[in-house]
C-alpha cells in the first residue's frame, strides 16, 4: 500500500476501526499524484462533527465529578482522533514534501491513534463510550491556515500540539489530585508522546523555513486567531519545551505571552 491510499482510507473511513487502522508495515511514502485537499472527514453516523455550542466541554475543576470527567476525557478523545485525521489530511494535501516529513507524519498519526485507545480505555471504565457527547471540528476548521508543510508544522506541531504540553500536565495533575491515577498515567504518556511531536514541528519549522529567527519564522506562518497566545496554558511546562529541543529564546518570548482560549478570553 501507497501512503496516499492509507491517508485517504483514514480521512474518509465512515467507522472508528478505520480511522484507527495502524499504518502497514513498508508504506510507500512516494507519490506523484497530485495536491487533495480533502475539506472534510468521512465519520460514523453517531460522529457528526456539530457547532461547538453543542459540545461544551466542562472546565478542569469538573474533573472531581465523574459524569464531567467523562466528558471532559471524551473531549480529549476527539482531540486525538481529529489528529489522527488531520495528519493523513497532510500526507495527501503535501505529495511533494520530503519523504522525512512524512515519515513523520505517519509516525505522529500512529501515536494519535494510540492516544484515542488510552482515552477509550478511560472512559470505559467511567461507563461511558465515544460518541456518546457531541464533537466538534476545531482542527477541520482551520484548513485555511495550512497552506504548506511549513504552516502545518507551525499550527500543528508548535501551535496545537506545544499547548499540550501543557494541558496534558494540568489534567494529570488534576486527575491525582482527585485519587484518578489511572487516567493521570494516560496522560502522561500523551505528555511525553506530545514532546516528540513538538519537536517535530520545530525541526520542520526551521528545515523549511531556512535560518532567520525562529520566533519570527513561527508568527508569520500562523494566522489569526492562531498563533503564540494558543500554544500554552496558564501554567507553562519549560521543561517539556527544553526536551523537545525548543531554543532559549523561544521558550521565553513563549512564557511571556497572556495564553488565550479559542474564544478569545484570557485562560
Amino acid at each position: 500500500m501507497n501512503a496516499r491510499e492509507y491517508a485517504r482510507g483514514i480521512v474518509e473511513a465512515t467507522t472508528l476501526d478505520g480511522k484507527l487502522a495502524p499504518p502497514p508495515d513498508g508504506l510507500d511514502l512516494e507519490d506523484l499524484e497530485p495536491a487533495l485537499r480533502l475539506t472534510s472527514p468521512g465519520r460514523p453516523a453517531n460522529l457528526p462533527i456539530v457547532h461547538g455550542r453543542e459540545a461544551k466541554v466542562p472546565p478542569i475543576t469538573g474533573m472531581r465529578d465523574r459524569s464531567q470527567r467523562a466528558r471532559i476525557i471524551h473531549a480529549l478523545a476527539n482531540h486525538e482522533l481529529q489528529a489522527i485525521e488531520l495528519f493523513a489530511w497532510a500526507v495527501l494535501a503535501y505529495p511533494d514534501a520530503p519523504i522525512g516529513f512524512r515519515r513523520g507524519l505517519i509516525a505522529i498519526l500512529a501515536d494519535e491513534q494510540r492516544h484515542f485507545h488510552l482515552y477509550a480505555g478511560r472512559l470505559a471504565a467511567l461507563g461511558t463510550q465515544f460518541g456518546d457527547h457531541g464533537v466538534t471540528g476545531h482542527f477541520w476548521n482551520k484548513l485555511d491556515a495550512l497552506p504548506d508543510p511549513l504552516a502545518f508544522a507551525c499550527v500543528m506541531g508548535l501551535t496545537f500540539e506545544n499547548a499540550n504540553l501543557d494541558f496534558a500536565g494540568e489534567y494529570a495533575r488534576a486527575s491525582r489530585e482527585i485519587g484518578d491515577v489511572d487516567t493521570a498515567e494516560v496522560l502522561d504518556r500523551v505528555h511525553e508522546d506530545e514532546i516528540a511531536h513538538v519537536h517535530f514541528g520545530w525541526l520542520w519549522m526551521r528545515k523549511l523555513g531556512g535560518d532567520g529567527d525562529p520566533w519570527v519564522q513561527y508568527t508569520a506562518h500562523v494566522q489569526p486567531p492562531l498563533g503564540p497566545h494558543r500554544a500554552r496554558g496558564a501554567t507553562f511546562d519549560r521543561s517539556a519545551r527544553e526536551r523537545a529541543g525548543l531554543d532559549a529564546a523561544f521558550i521565553d518570548r513563549l512564557a511571556s505571552i497572556t495564553p488565550k482560549r479559542p474564544s478569545g478570553d484570557p485562560r
